[in-house]
């Protein structure tokens, strides 16, 4: 796998933006690509596996403490964001086969997730595959994002829902 940070490259196992106690990566089995805008910060306890995938993160994101990002089939995330601690972007929904087939026999339905600029998602907020956020979002705590949200909004629930609009000073 390969990770780049500010424009130059650097090993999977942690970055000059990278806590030591942060993990960039699996092990070489899952190559993928990683790649980390300048002033990104990974905290304590995130994860960042690109699973054979993507991972992108623009400037100035912020994935908070315990942060999962997968990236099988791609995951985008634009500049100045912040996620609050224990967020999950999973870019694939399981799939639950009829009665009778083993469940773990059945591949994930994995959809590339893209996630604008100008983004807060809250504690414990999961963004699941094939979801794009526009730019401006506001996610509370505890919501599920499972389809696509116009920009600008503030957004709770499971599944998330608008709830209202961010106001323009």
């Amino acid at each position: 796998m390969l990770a780049r940070s500010t424009g130059r490259e650097v090993g999977a196992g942690g970055s000059s933006s990278s806590r030591s106690d942060a993990q960039l990566g699996p092990s070489s089995a899952y190559l993928g690509c990683l790649l980390l805008g300048s002033h990104c910060q990974l905290e304590i306890g995130g994860v960042l596996h690109p699973f054979a995938g993507s991972i992108g993160l623009a400037q100035n994101v912020y994935p908070g403490p315990f942060t999962v990002i997968f990236g099988q089939v791609g995951v985008s995330l634009g500049q100045d964001k912040l996620i609050a601690m224990l967020g999950r972007i999973l870019p694939s929904h399981h799939v639950v086969p009829p009665v009778g087939t083993i469940i773990r026999s059945v591949g994930d339905d994995q959809r590339p997730t893209k996630i604008g600029a100008d983004v807060w998602l809250g504690a414990g907020v999961t963004v699941l595959g094939g979801v794009s956020l526009g730019d401006g979002w506001v996610v509370r705590a505890g919501a599920v994002g499972t389809r696509d949200l116009p920009p600008g909004s503030y957004a709770a629930g499971v599944p998330a829902t608008v709830w209202r609009q961010r106001t323009v000073r």
